[in-house]
């Protein structure tokens, strides 16, 4: 290798460096902003507020339910996609990402429309279940925005797992739901830590459908997020700027346990 191809390789090295810090730099900057703003005596008093208090508890209520249910169905449908071929796969997979890449707002529409006056909405209404401008629309609209990551990570999970583990397993006379029960789960406790703690930062922050399909109704259906933005349309930037650090908080542990466990998408 010569000099000049040494230098190239310096240049080119240099040149992604440079790339790399220069976003995260604005990224920073950006998110360093958001905290930089307000003063604290603003912050404690916008935290201690009634409405504050009542979205936070909301959130996490409402984001643990969501969480809870995300994981009981992206298991399952993580482990069938990973591990069985058969018909109409590549649309159940196309189908259970199409989520990820519509705007939540399409994606609340979506479910406004399912869940409303049609054969649907009225079966679970029976079922004395009302998704509508109610709570239980939020979990709804949460775990419907969350479940195709938590799909995608517990897939990614599986797929690293060695087949002839289970293999094994089963020649040894364990039945399927025992092999994934005493082999597979435990060797995808990492995948299992990083789908949980994603999906409940995404329910957490799901705005746009739990707008259009519960509502924004103050103090009514109002998680974090629907906070920030009423409270900016009211020009409360105090209120508004402590629930967008409430949010970062919440982002910045989901992906630092996410990097900690080591699972990629």
């Amino acid at each position: 290798m010569g000099f000049s191809t040494v230098r190239q390789i310096d240049g080119f090295r240099a040149c992604l460096l440079f790339i790399s810090f220069f976003i995260t730099a604005l990224l920073m900057l950006a998110i360093g902003s958001l905290f930089a703003v307000p003063e604290l005596t603003d912050i404690w008093k916008s935290l201690k507020s009634e409405e504050m208090r009542f979205a936070l508890r909301l959130s996490l209520i409402t984001g643990s339910a969501s969480t809870v249910l995300v994981m009981l169905f992206a298991l399952p449908i993580g482990y069938t996609l990973s591990r069985f071929e058969f018909r109409g796969k590549r649309l159940v997979k196309t189908i259970c990402d199409l989520p990820v890449a519509f705007p939540e707002l399409v994606l609340g529409l979506c479910l406004l429309m399912l869940f409303g006056n049609t054969f649907v909405g009225k079966l679970f209404q029976l079922m004395g279940l009302n998704f509508v401008f109610t709570r239980q629309g939020v979990v709804v609209a949460q775990f419907f925005t969350a479940l195709p990551y938590a799909i995608r990570i517990m897939k990614s999970t599986f797929d690293y797992i060695s087949p002839r583990l289970e293999f094994v397993s089963r020649s040894l006379g364990y039945t399927q739901f025992e092999t994934v029960r005493h082999v597979t789960l435990p060797l995808a406790k990492n995948g299992l830590t990083a789908a949980t703690v994603i999906s409940f930062a995404r329910c957490i922050g799901t705005f746009g459908t739990v707008l259009i399909l519960a509502g924004g109704s103050h103090m009514q259906t109002e998680v974090l997020p629907t906070a920030l933005y009423l409270n900016i349309s009211y020009g409360n930037m105090g209120m508004a700027l402590t629930s967008g650090m409430v949010l970062v908080v919440v982002s910045f542990i989901a992906i630092f346990i996410f990097e900690k466990a080591d699972v990629s998408l």
